[in-house]
């Protein structure tokens, strides 16, 4: 299967997806767009996104290809239950997903999400109120939490 390569600007910066025609593999912050062709099969997927930074979208259907360990996965699938403009602790996904004791590993798992925004690791923040890390920075992770709740 051919692999795609989109970049489409969005207000916390160019976003890089990869993908094919029936799945995305990764969303990246990147610090350039690397071209401007968009496959045909991505306009859907660029047009949830754009939805999203126009307020007028609060989920997402696009399929993702999750590529990872099984915690990971599981780690990933527990974000996507995260309601839009509501966060939640490292501690209450690893509750969640049955390894209350592995809030670290959490940690981790969010950290390496490749799905920025889709998979909203950004609703993630620390048990004592702190905002926590993002892979993209924090001011993108403040940007996205205050998009959503204002």
């Amino acid at each position: 299967m051919e692999k795609h390569i989109a970049y489409y600007e969005s207000p916390i910066g160019w976003l890089q997806i990869i993908g094919t025609d029936e799945s995305i593999e990764r969303i990246d912050v990147v610090e350039q767009c690397g071209g401007r062709n968009i496959p045909t099969s991505f306009m859907p997927w660029i047009e949830e996104i754009e939805q999203y930074f126009q307020k007028k979208r609060t989920s997402f259907s696009i399929p993702l290809k999750l590529m990872g360990t099984p915690f990971q996965v599981r780690v990933w699938e527990a974000l996507q239950t995260i309601p839009y403009g509501q966060t939640v602790s490292y501690a209450h996904i690893a509750k969640q997903i049955g390894r209350p004791k592995a809030v670290r590993a959490v940690g981790n798992a969010v950290g390496s999400n490749p799905f920025t925004i889709v998979i909203p690791c950004h609703r993630v923040v620390r048990t004592d109120g702190g905002i926590g890390g993002y892979a993209w920075g924090i001011e993108r992770k403040k940007w996205l939490l205050e998009h959503e709740t204002r």
